[in-house]
C-alpha cells in the first residue's frame, strides 16, 4: 500500500504535504486576494516558505495566479484537498473510536499505599501526577492496580478537574557564536534567572556553554521544543536559553499550545 493509499493520509506522513495542505486551505478561504504573510502567520512558517510552496503548487496545477497577490485553488487542487481531507477524517475517526477510546488508564505516583479498586485523589507535583488514597480532592479516580507509596499506580474513571496552574517559560535569546555567542551573555543574570525557575533548558551549543558559565547544568538539552512545552503544561516554570537561530522553533510551539512565555535580556 502506498503513502497516497494509506488510511493515515499522506499529509500526516510528510511535512511537505502537510504544509501544502494548510496553504491550499488558507488560499481557498482567502481567495482571490491572498496575503502570503497572513498565510505564513496562520500556519507558522515564513513568508518565503509560502512563496516557495506557491510556486510549486502553481506548477502542479493546484493553484492559479491571476496577478500580484491574487490566487485561486483550481479544480485539481480542490480534488487533492478533498481526497486528503477524507483520509484525515477516516484517521481521526479511527483514533477517536479505537485508540483514545481504549486509553482509559493513566499512571500516577502513589503518595501512600493504595489497594486495587480504591478511590484516590489526583494532584500535580513537580510535573508528575500523584495519587493519594481517598476521594477528597478536586480530581478523583479509581486505582486499577495496587501500589506501595512512592511507586507507580494505574488509575481510571476520572472525575473532576486536576487543579494546578500551567508553568511559564522565560526565554533568553543568545547570539550566534560569530556574533559573540556565550561570551555576550551575563553569567550572573543567567544564574539568577535559573534559580527562579524549576527547570533549565538549552538549545544550541552557545546556550549550553552560557549555562555552564553560570555554573548551572541544564535539565533539558535535546528535543527542547517538545520538552519545554510538556514541562510548562505540567506546571513547571522553565528558563530556556536559546541561540537565536533556534528561537522561532520554540516560540512557535509554545504559541501553538497557548503556553505563556516572555523573552528577557541577559546579554551584556
Amino acid at each position: 500500500m502506498t503513502g497516497e493509499e494509506s488510511g493515515e493520509g499522506n499529509v500526516l506522513r510528510s511535512k511537505r504535504d502537510a504544509t501544502r495542505y494548510q496553504i491550499l486551505v488558507q488560499i481557498a478561504e482567502r481567495q482571490p486576494a491572498v496575503s502570503q504573510q497572513e498565510v505564513a502567520d496562520a500556519i507558522g512558517v515564513t513568508s518565503q516558505a509560502v512563496s516557495d510552496y506557491l510556486q510549486d503548487l502553481i506548477k502542479q496545477g493546484f493553484v492559479r495566479k491571476h496577478g500580484r497577490g491574487r490566487y485561486e485553488v483550481t479544480k485539481e487542487g480542490v480534488d487533492w484537498l478533498i481526497s486528503h481531507t477524507s483520509r484525515l477524517e477516516e484517521y481521526v475517526s479511527h483514533v477517536s473510536e479505537e485508540v483514545i477510546g481504549q486509553v482509559e488508564i493513566e499512571t500516577a505516583l502513589a503518595t501512600g499505599d493504595i489497594e486495587e479498586g480504591q478511590p484516590v485523589s489526583l494532584s500535580m507535583h513537580e510535573g508528575t501526577m500523584q495519587a493519594t488514597p481517598g476521594s477528597t480532592g478536586s480530581a478523583t479516580a479509581v486505582a486499577v492496580t495496587a501500589a506501595e507509596a512512592g511507586t507507580d499506580v494505574g488509575v481510571t474513571d476520572f472525575e473532576g478537574v486536576l487543579d494546578y496552574e500551567l508553568g511559564d517559560v522565560t526565554v533568553v535569546s543568545l547570539p550566534r557564536v560569530d556574533e559573540g555567542g556565550s561570551r555576550a551573555v551575563d553569567a550572573d543574570r543567567v544564574a539568577g534567572l535559573a534559580d527562579e525557575h524549576d527547570l533549565l533548558a538549552v538549545a544550541g551549543t552557545e546556550a549550553l556553554v552560557a549555562a555552564r558559565d553560570a555554573d548551572r547544568e541544564p535539565d533539558l538539552r535535546f528535543g527542547t521544543p517538545e520538552a519545554v512545552r510538556e514541562a510548562a503544561t505540567r506546571g513547571q516554570d522553565v528558563l530556556l536559553l536559546s541561540v537565536e537561530t533556534e528561537l522561532a522553533r520554540h516560540t512557535d510551539r509554545l504559541r501553538e499550545d497557548n503556553v505563556s512565555y516572555e523573552i528577557v535580556d541577559a546579554v551584556d
